[in-house]
């Protein structure tokens, strides 16, 4: 963060400020104060920063913003809301930089593409990304006021769960290039509809620079829809033939996929370390943005090749005679179908399915995972092996559906014992669910038993 003057922020925020003293840092973590920082206390549901303003200026926070009365040695900026003044300082603070800043959104795939993309930019930019999936109201004022002027380019997700969310966000990041991944079932209960989604993803187009150009996904049924009159509108796809980014001749392997990308500069050429289709619209998407911003497409695919999986985001794992893919950071119906197919595609002798809950789904949630159930069976999975209190229904549906070896687990040990009887020669094994199934321990077992280090 670069310097800024308290009675700046002061006037940003609408806040009395009787001193002025130079800020070059903010934070809203005690753990994490730096000296002559601005400490501003956030209330959330279990907890609450202004019992800890005393605590703040003593360890060095040179003022606070605080919208409760608090007591403490340091000058305090009285605001209606800090989580409101948070925003409004990083958008401030963004307006300070004239770069590129590409704005993602969408029901599943988010931090995924903001990988790609960033990468792909890093071909001629120096560029800052959001970091892990912060997105949120508290996440995203973090990363725009990592901003400093060694920045040239930055890529900032956004996610949401009600109405109005998107639309904080973009109006304090203002994106010269909106990306929506597509529009899924994710956070359905809150929003109604898969056409209410949409309509809280399009809140994008509320913070937008004027001109800046929207890119959608083609070939998800909702986003194909969209029309606009008033910004530039480009789609990426890989079944759509109207697409102005479009993906052919793809082929795979175990741990990679090799494609060529159709666009008005020609036909390009790309290789990436990951696999399924999902992730070639995701990679797709991120060449897309890099064109856009003048970036050569032959430098843009030399950086896709350089991808790495982020966390434990469908990471391939070759192990003694069989696969694994990590895929347990974060499940909704959408990632979950995604996955499910690419285990099928792959070449394995048997193909199985560890799954978890999908967790945020209220009173769909039976529903969702019957389908997901179903799925497993019409992609002619051999084994469904499922744990939690909704998953019961992943292995119903597909047991019905002929898949012939299915089993339910409320404990996880009796999991993670079934998961390594079924690691044998030539099998490939898909562990997927919620993060919040913390399905990552039965991974981390099953490599125990089989001897197997993975980092």
């Amino acid at each position: 963060m670069e310097e800024i003057s308290l009675k700046t922020i002061a006037e940003v925020v609408g806040a009395k400020c009787d001193t002025d003293i130079p800020i070059r840092s903010i934070c809203t973590d005690t753990r994490k104060i730096e000296k002559g920082c601005l400490f501003i206390a956030l209330e959330g549901e279990r907890f609450d920063a202004h019992d800890f303003a005393a605590q703040a200026a003593q360890q060095g926070a040179a003022a606070l913003i605080c919208h409760k009365k608090v007591t403490c040695s340091a000058p305090v900026l009285y605001v209606e809301d800090t989580r409101t003044a948070y925003l409004d300082i990083a958008g401030y603070y963004r307006s300070l930089f004239s770069i590129p800043l590409v704005g993602i959104t969408g029901s599943v795939g988010k931090t995924t593409t903001k990988e790609f993309i960033a990468l792909a930019l890093s071909a001629k930019y120096k560029t800052l990304k959001t970091e892990g999936n912060f997105n949120n109201d508290v996440g995203m004022p973090a990363t725009l006021l990592r901003l400093d002027s060694s920045y040239e380019a930055a890529v900032i997700e956004m996610g949401m769960n009600h109405f109005g969310e998107i639309r904080n966000l973009v109006l304090r990041s203002r994106p010269t290039i909106g990306v929506i991944t597509n529009i899924g079932v994710s956070h359905i209960e809150n929003l109604g509809s898969r056409d209410g989604i949409l309509k809280a993803k399009l809140e994008l187009l509320d913070g937008l620079q004027e001109n800046a150009p929207l890119l959608l996904n083609g070939d998800n049924d909702k986003l194909a829809q969209v029309k606009l009159t008033d910004r530039p509108l480009y789609f990426f796809g890989i079944e759509n033939p109207d697409a102005h980014f479009r993906a052919e001749a793809l082929t795979s392997d175990i741990e990679s996929t090799d494609f060529e990308i159709v666009y008005s500069g020609g036909r390009q050429a790309v290789h990436i370390p990951a696999v399924g289709n999902h992730n070639v619209l995701n990679a797709l998407c991120a060449f897309a943005v890099a064109v856009l911003c003048g970036i050569d497409g032959a430098q843009a695919a030399q950086k896709l090749a350089e991808y790495t999986p982020a966390g434990r985001r469908q990471k391939i794992v070759k192990c003694d005679g069989f696969t694994v893919i990590e895929d347990c950071y974060n499940a909704s119906p959408d990632s979950m179908r995604a996955a499910i197919k690419t285990l099928a595609n792959l070449n394995a002798g048997k193909k199985i399915a560890v799954l978890a809950d999908m967790l945020e789904l209220g009173t769909y949630a039976q529903s969702l995972h019957e389908e997901v159930g179903t799925f497993c069976a019409q992609q002619k999975l051999d084994a469904v092996l499922a744990f939690g209190e909704q998953a019961r229904f992943y292995c119903q549906k597909a047991k019905e559906g002929g898949v012939p070896q299915t089993a339910f687990f409320e404990d996880k040990q009796a999991l993670a014992d079934a998961v390594t009887a079924c690691a044998q020669e030539n099998c490939a094994i898909l562990f997927k669910g919620s993060h919040g199934m913390h399905l990552e321990e039965t991974i981390n077992t099953l490599y125990e038993r089989k001897g197997i280090k993975n980092e």
